[in-house]
This record gives C-alpha cells, sequence and structure tokens, in this order.
C-alpha cells in the first residue's frame, strides 16, 4: 500500500516526460526545417500547434464529454484529463524553459508557466480538480492561436491589414469574454466549492490576478490603437478638407 501513490504517479510522469520530449523534438524539427529562421519563429510554431490542440482537447472535455467545471469541482480526475493535463504540462515546461534560456518574456508571463505548471503538478498528484483545470486550460489556450498568428503577420509585414484587424478584434473579444469573463466563474466555483484543495484555491486565485494583469497590458494596447487611428483619422480629415483663401475656397 504504501507504493501505490508511486504506482500511480510513475505512468503521469512518464506521460509528461514524454510529452516534454514529444514537444522538444517538435521544436528541433522546425529548427532544422526553418534553419533561415529566428529560434522564437520555431518555437511559436510549436506554441501555435499547442495552442490549438490544446483547445480542441480541454473545450471537448469542458464542453462535451465533462463532468462541467461550474458545478463539479474539485471531483476526481478522469483519464482523458489526466492525458490532456500531462501533454500541457510537457508543454508548459518546455517553454518556460526556452524562456528562460533566451530571456524572451517579462516576469508575469514567467509567473503564469510557473503557476499553470505547478498547477497541473498538484492537480495530476492529488487526483482531483481536474475537472476545473481544465477548464482554465481551455479559456487560456483558446486565445492563444490568434496571439501567435498576430506575431507571424507582423513578421512577414502583413499586420497592417483587414486580416490583421480582424485578428486583433477577435483576440481581444474572445481575452474579455472566454478569459476574463468564464475565468471569473471558473474562479467563483472554484473557490467555493468545498472539494478543491485550498492550495489549488490559492492558486486559481493567483492565476486570475495574472490574467488580469494580462488584460491591463491588453487595454493599453487597445487605447493606443484606437488613439493612433483617432490621429490618422483626423490627419486625413484634414488633408481632405478644402483649404480657405482669402475668404474663397481654393480650386481642388
Amino acid at each position: 500500500l504504501s507504493f501505490s501513490p508511486f504506482s500511480r504517479m510513475l505512468p503521469i510522469a512518464l506521460e509528461v516526460l514524454g510529452s516534454l520530449l514529444a514537444w522538444l523534438c517538435l521544436y528541433a524539427a522546425f529548427c532544422l526545417r526553418n534553419r533561415h529562421r529566428s529560434p522564437e519563429w520555431n518555437c511559436r510554431l510549436v506554441t501555435l500547434l499547442h495552442g490549438a490542440t490544446a483547445t480542441c482537447l480541454s473545450g471537448y472535455i469542458a464542453l462535451w464529454d465533462g463532468p462541467w467545471p461550474l458545478s463539479h469541482a474539485g471531483s476526481p480526475n478522469t483519464a482523458l484529463q489526466v492525458h490532456v493535463l500531462s501533454l500541457t504540462l510537457g508543454y508548459f515546461i518546455f517553454d518556460l524553459l526556452w524562456c528562460l534560456y533566451f530571456q524572451t518574456e517579462g516576469d508575469l508571463m514567467l509567473l503564469h508557466h510557473t503557476l499553470s505548471i505547478c498547477g497541473m503538478v498538484l492537480v495530476l498528484g492529488l487526483g482531483k480538480s481536474a475537472t476545473e483545470v481544465n477548464a482554465v486550460v481551455f479559456v487560456s489556450e483558446i486565445t492563444n492561436p490568434l496571439l501567435q498568428t498576430r506575431w507571424f503577420l507582423r513578421e512577414m509585414g502583413c499586420y497592417h491589414s483587414f486580416l490583421g484587424e480582424v485578428v486583433d478584434f477577435c483576440f481581444v473579444l474572445l481575452f474579455l469574454v472566454l478569459r476574463i469573463g468564464g475565468g471569473a466563474l471558473i474562479m467563483y466555483a472554484m473557490v467555493t466549492a468545498p472539494e478543491p484543495n485550498w492550495i489549488l484555491k490559492g492558486g486559481g486565485l493567483a492565476m486570475y490576478i495574472v490574467s488580469l494583469g494580462f488584460m491591463v497590458e491588453i487595454c493599453r494596447f487597445v487605447r493606443r490603437k484606437m488613439l493612433k487611428k483617432y490621429h490618422s483619422w483626423r490627419r486625413l480629415r484634414s488633408e481632405d478638407a478644402p483649404v480657405k483663401t482669402n475668404g474663397h475656397l481654393a480650386a481642388h
């Protein structure tokens, strides 16, 4: 009986290790394929693929397979939940190591990755609460493909286009509705339910505070963009307005 926790965790640990190696191999393959591209380009390709995969899998669990995270917080982990969290945990370990090595991210992103890793390790170790953590993965990762698409558009010189505007609008909308609005509902369910571990509740609140930090940065970005558009509109309007000369409209 004393070995049962070890016996239960060993397959999960091996699955997480396999996930980490798989993401590392995928990154190495992208680097070999795209030798003329920067390391960040290839890392973001991995991030894009993980974001799309994690969104589909976690969305299927949260919205279809169940249990419903807003009413079953703290419930035992299902096999599918364990597989998805192991896959995502391996990716987050890879991405955190990459960010630390290349020093490309700020403290807020590093804190986000650290809290995510600790939360998933705790949930997999406890054998419960994967329901709400999987839901957090869904509302967090659903905006990731759009974020990476925005970066690739900038790198290719296509950001200042209609497509760039659509990507920005969808990203901000999904972030506010799902990550902030949906995340608040998940955090409320987690904190008020009696089953989740108190450490997990505290970690969930910390993760939501990090999301609010990201929201502040996004609101600043939206403000800058709106001001830039407004000033551009004013400039175009002044250029198109007929010029008065000696009280008469100048000829066009």
